[in-house]
Order: structure tokens, then C-alpha cells, then sequence
């Protein structure tokens, strides 16, 4: 995948503290109180984590929660997202997430963990704002370690299906301190507006007024409790999972467009080296598309210029005997011609018959149909003599016109 463009990027002027040594004892505590409750209230044979975790996280004001629904939709997820700071809804985790600090590390991995055993989850889930701490980092490399050591215990297992070989995505989406501080003040606006709204019309449901979303200083304390504490946990996970900084600093659709690149690029770790590298000699979609205009312009012209009387015969061939047809099916977008024309014998004829259709906005499929027609049976040996009789099926396929019904 190619660097993303520098000035986008979050500037990393220090280098980044390695995880000191106390940090992974902390970790190692941690996860070994929360993974022991877990034995003992579930059962290790119940510990069934999900197949697909994507980890969902970047500064405030990022657009986590508006991208949420596009990264469900682009992965093919049906469950919600399971969203960090609503799961500690205690008060004391409350007041200090309102002062624009953070909720300690046991009680977010210990919370985490058992929403992670719910059967809703099993395909994939996405996680919104975890791992936020390099203590929550190491406790993520530590459930991973279990998830595969899970699988190969009971992989040849009548529970086999229910430890699947687990595939985590990263996406971290990035905006410098005053695009996040001002995206997080026009949230609090346009929040006291809706709620306004419900309150005096009775319609609609309250949202929750955050007092970081209010108050310029501590969205502003927010945004630096992330680059100190969040920023340095992130680049931790590099040492074991690859994925790059996603800018979200333009509108909706550059972002979306920024997240599918990330995804495409993480998806192909999820092999085997070895299938990788297999499977490099065929290039892909997003690769040959690039270009592909560029060469159908190219091919056109060389048509005109090589083989004109043949291009001659194909376009009047459309002309006179597709067009009319398609035509017809102009409401439905799909029209299907059938012909024994022999001038489609030969395969330059047929790529020229493809490529104006791809010229002209259409999508045109050729299928060859090979029909044995009996013509005589062979007096002295009783067997039928056949000829092969040809069928081109042309399906042509454009965006139909939408009629106004009722």
C-alpha cells in the first residue's frame, strides 16, 4: 500500500516510549485475574471469542461513530458495535470520562471480555475506542495468544467450529488537536439543539451531553489525554499487527474511500505467506481498473486503424440488429440477443463486440452455445450424423429507467 500523503499524517517529533517493564507486569495481572473469573464462571470450552474483531479507534472528533456503519456495512458485520465508553456506565467511571480523564484498565478489560462471549458476536464485532492504554495493549496481545492457543485445543474437536482461526483489523483514524476540538464543539451544539427539539415536542429520544462536547478546554484536555496516553498504545500494536494512520481530516466519502484501502491492505495479512505469494500472480481488482479506460480507448482506436473493415462489420452488426433489440428492454436495464452470425467466429470479433458496449456505458456478456443438430443417420452403421450449430447469447446489462407507479 502506498504512504499516505505526510502532511496528513500525525507528526511524531519524539520518539515513542517502548512499554516499560512495570506496564507489562501490570498487564500480566490484569489479564490473568480477568482470564481465571472467566474459567471459572464459563468454562474453557465456552470461551468463544469472535471469529472478526475490528478495532475501532482514533482522536476525538475523529468520526468514529460516523464510520461505524459504513466499516459494518463494507465487512458484512449484523451486530451493533460495542462501544468502550458505554460499557462503563458506573458513576465513578462516569465522572472521571466527564472530566475528559480515563477509566482504569481492570475494569475496561474485565467489562470487555465477558461483551465478547456474547453468541451475537461469534462472526465479528467491532470495537469502538479499545485499546486505549499500553496496559489494555498488552491484555489485547495476551487475548489473542489465548484465542489461538484456544483453536489448536480443540481444533480437531467436535467444538472446532466455535474457535475459528481469529483475523484482527485495526483502523485508527487520525485529525490534528483543532479539527477534533472543533469537531467535538459542534457536536455539543448541534446535541443541545436536538435535545431542545425532543424536549419541547416530546418526540424523539434525549441524546447524551457530554461536558467535553461544551467546554473548548476540556475537549482540548481530551484530544492530549489521547496523543499521551492513547497515541503511544496504538503505536504499540504495530509490533504485532500492521496497519497505517487513516486521515480523517476531509469530508465523508475521501475517509470511506481511506478505510476500504486499509481494509484491502490488512486483508491480505490474513493469509498464509505462502498462499500470498501464490496468489500474487493474479493482480487485483482495485489494480487492473486503475488504467482500464486509458486501455479500452487504446483498443478502440486500434481497431479503426488495423482492422477497420472488420470494426466496420461489428459496429453495423450492434447497429442493426442489437440496438433494436435492447431498445425494447429499455425499462428492465438487461436485454438478451441470440445469433449464429459466423462473423463472431472469429475472437477479435467478439472482443470488439465487448469493448463498444464498455464504450458506449453498457456491460456485455458473450456465452458460446454448441448445439448438436441431426442431419442424417448413416445407412450402413444406424449412427446420426450431427452438425454443430453455434448460438452467441449476448446479455447486455445497463441502469434501467425507473417509472413513477400509483
Amino acid at each position: 500500500m502506498a504512504p499516505a500523503d505526510p502532511k496528513s499524517q500525525p507528526a511524531t517529533p519524539e520518539p515513542v516510549p517502548r512499554i516499560t517493564d512495570l506496564e507489562i507486569k501490570d498487564a500480566q495481572l490484569i489479564f490473568g485475574e480477568v482470564w481465571r473469573d472467566l474459567e471459572t464462571d464459563f468454562g474453557r470450552e465456552n470461551l468463544r471469542f469472535p471469529k472478526e474483531i475490528i478495532l475501532l479507534g482514533g482522536a476525538p472528533g475523529a468520526g468514529k461513530g460516523t464510520n461505524t456503519n459504513f466499516i459494518t456495512k463494507t465487512r458484512g458485520l449484523t451486530c451493533e458495535p460495542i462501544v468502550i465508553s458505554a460499557l462503563l456506565d458506573s458513576p465513578d467511571a462516569k465522572r472521571l470520562k466527564d472530566a475528559g480523564s480515563m477509566v482504569g484498565d481492570r475494569e475496561v478489560v474485565r467489562l470487555l471480555y465477558r461483551e465478547l462471549l456474547h453468541p451475537e458476536y461469534r462472526d465479528g464485532v467491532i470495537l469502538d475506542g479499545f485499546p486505549r492504554t499500553k496496559v489494555q495493549v498488552e491484555c489485547l496481545k495476551m487475548l489473542v495468544d489465548q484465542m489461538h492457543q484456544l483453536r489448536r485445543e480443540f481444533y480437531q474437536t467436535t467444538l472446532g467450529i466455535h474457535f475459528r482461526q481469529p483475523t484482527i483489523h485495526i483502523m485508527v483514524l487520525f485529525v490534528d488537536e483543532k479539527t477534533s476540538v472543533e469537531r467535538q464543539l459542534h457536536r455539543g451544539r448541534q446535541v443541545r439543539l436536538l435535545n431542545e427539539e425532543v424536549r419541547r415536542t416530546g418526540i424523539g429520544q434525549l441524546a447524551e451531553e457530554r461536558p467535553t462536547d461544551f467546554d473548548p478546554e476540556l475537549a482540548q484536555r481530551r484530544y492530549r489525554v489521547f496523543k499521551e496516553q492513547t497515541w503511544d498504545a496504538l503505536q504499540e500494536l504495530k509490533e504485532i499487527f500492521h496497519y497505517h494512520f487513516i486521515s480523517a481530516q476531509g469530508p465523508i466519502h475521501e475517509v470511506e474511500q481511506n478505510i476500504v484501502r486499509e481494509l484491502e491492505y490488512q486483508s491480505t495479512l490474513e493469509l498464509d505467506p505462502r498462499t500470498v505469494d501464490r496468489l500474487r500472480r493474479i493482480p487485483l481488482a482495485s489494480e487492473i481498473v486503475v488504467h482500464a479506460r486509458q486501455e479500452l480507448v487504446k483498443r478502440l482506436d486500434g481497431y479503426e486503424l488495423e482492422h477497420g473493415e472488420l470494426f466496420e462489420r461489428i459496429v453495423s452488426f450492434i447497429e442493426k440488429k442489437v440496438m433494436p433489440i435492447v431498445l425494447r428492454h429499455a425499462i428492465s436495464g438487461s436485454s438478451l440477443v441470440n445469433t449464429e452470425d459466423p462473423m463472431l467466429d472469429e475472437p477479435l470479433a467478439l472482443a470488439m463486440l465487448i469493448d463498444v458496449f464498455s464504450e458506449r456505458g453498457y456491460h456485455a456478456t458473450v456465452v458460446v452455445h454448441r448445439i448438436e443438430v441431426p442431419e442424417r443417420v448413416d445407412p450402413a452403421t444406424g449412427l446420426i450424423k450431427s452438425r454443430v450449430k453455434k448460438v452467441y447469447r449476448i446479455q447486455i446489462r445497463f441502469q434501467g429507467s425507473e417509472i413513477r407507479r400509483g
